[in-house]
C-alpha cells in the first residue's frame, strides 16, 4: 500500500481524510516532492488469466517512478524471474507452463537507474487441463464491432466462439500484433494507452486450451478522438454527493461506480471547489462495482463546495472527470 503524509491545509477544509481500507493523500495543491534515490513502487491491480494449458496473461497498471523513468517490469512465477518486461509495457504472456496446475505470479518495477521496488500482490491462475486429443481451433469470433470512448481508449466486443471443449481465453490484435487477453467467458475488452486522433485496426481470436488459435473475427476499425476529447467514456458513473454529521463535523459522503476498463482501478483523485483535494489509493483488492468515500470538510453548516472525481486507468493515464456536483454543508445533499 502506498501513500503520502497528509498536508493539512491552513484552511478547515479538509483538514483530515479518512477512507476504510485506503490509503488517502490529502492535499492541497501538487504532491510533496518524492525525495531523492527511492525504487518504484509496487505495481498494483495484477491480474492473471489462463491463456491456454500452458500460458496465463499477466496485466498490471503502471507504476510511477520516485526518482527515475520505469526501465521494465520483471515477472514472477513462484520465487523464479520468468518474463522481463519493457516499461512502455504492463502485460504480458507468460508461456511453457505446466497444465492443470495452479501458479503464482508477482511483478516488480526497475528504473532506468537499476533500483527494484517491491513485489507486488500474489496472484494466483489455474491452467486447464491439456486438451492433446483436440486438433482442431474455434470458430472464428462473429460480430466483432467497436467504440472510442476518448483519445486513449476504445471498446471492443464479439460473439462467443465455439470450440470441441471450451474456449480458453480471446486474443486481442493491433494490425498483426497481440496486445491483449482476456478470459473465455467474457465478450468485450477495453484497450487503453492509444494515441489520440489515431486510426486502428483491430481483431479478435478465440484460443483453446491446447493453445490452436481461430481465425480472426472481422477488422475493426476505429480512429481515436483528439486530445479535446481525452478521457471520454472512461469517467466514473452514477457519481452522487451529499453530506452528514457525524463525529462532531461535517463528512462529505462520495459514491460512484468504476469506470468499465479491463484491469484494476486502484487509484482516484478527487477535486473539490476546483483543486485536487484528496488522492485515494488501494493497496489490496479495489471495490469492483460500488465505491464509498468520506471525508472531512469542517464545523461551519451551510458551506457549498463543487466535488468531481477521476480514475487512473491501468495504462497509467487519467480518464475522464464525473459529473461535477453541488454540496452544501448541513443540507444531508
Amino acid at each position: 500500500m502506498r501513500g503520502v503524509p497528509p498536508v493539512v491545509s491552513p484552511r478547515p477544509l479538509l483538514a483530515l481524510c479518512a477512507v476504510l481500507l485506503l490509503a488517502v493523500s490529502c492535499r492541497w495543491g501538487e504532491q510533496d516532492d518524492a525525495g531523492s534515490g527511492r525504487p518504484p513502487g509496487a505495481p498494483t491491480g495484477v491480474t492473471a488469466q489462463a491463456g491456454s494449458a500452458t500460458s496465463v496473461h499477466v496485466m498490471w497498471n503502471a507504476v510511477a517512478a520516485a526518482d527515475a523513468e520505469v526501465g521494465r517490469y520483471e515477472v514472477y512465477r513462484s520465487t523464479t524471474k520468468v518474463k522481463d518486461v519493457p516499461g512502455s509495457a504492463h502485460m504480458v504472456d507468460v508461456t511453457g507452463l505446466e497444465p492443470a496446475a495452479s501458479h503464482v505470479f508477482t511483478v516488480r518495477a526497475r528504473d532506468t537507474d537499476g533500483r527494484l521496488g517491491p513485489p507486488s500482490r500474489q496472484v494466483r491462475a489455474t491452467t486447464p487441463p491439456a486438451a492433446a486429443a483436440d486438433g482442431s481451433p474455434p470458430t472464428r469470433p462473429e460480430r466483432s464491432r467497436g467504440r472510442v470512448l476518448g483519445s486513449r481508449t476504445v471498446q471492443l466486443s464479439w460473439s462467443a466462439a465455439k470450440d470441441g471443449r471450451d474456449v480458453v481465453s480471446y486474443d486481442i490484435h493491433q494490425g498483426g500484433t497481440k496486445i491483449h487477453s482476456v478470459g473465455g467467458n467474457q465478450t468485450s475488452a477495453v484497450v487503453t494507452g492509444l494515441r489520440p486522433g489515431t486510426r486502428y485496426v483491430f481483431a479478435v481470436r478465440a484460443r483453446d486450451a491446447a493453445g490452436h488459435l481461430s481465425p480472426p473475427g472481422a477488422a475493426v476499425r476505429l480512429t481515436t478522438a483528439g486530445d479535446a476529447a481525452a478521457g471520454a467514456g472512461t469517467a466514473p458513473t452514477g457519481f452522487r454527493a451529499t453530506t452528514e454529521w457525524s463525529d462532531g463535523a461535517h463528512q462529505l459522503v462520495l459514491t460512484w461506480v468504476p469506470p468499465r476498463v479491463d484491469g484494476a482501478v486502484t487509484e482516484y483523485e478527487v477535486h473539490l471547489d476546483g483543486r485536487n483535494a484528496t488522492s485515494l489509493v488501494y493497496g489490496g483488492e479495489p471495490p469492483r462495482d460500488r465505491v464509498t468515500y468520506r471525508c472531512y470538510l469542517g464545523r461551519d453548516a451551510g458551506v457549498t463546495h463543487r466535488v468531481r472525481i477521476r480514475a487512473k486507468l491501468p495504462d497509467g493515464t487519467w480518464g475522464g472527470f464525473s459529473a461535477e456536483r453541488a454540496v452544501t454543508t448541513g443540507a444531508g445533499g
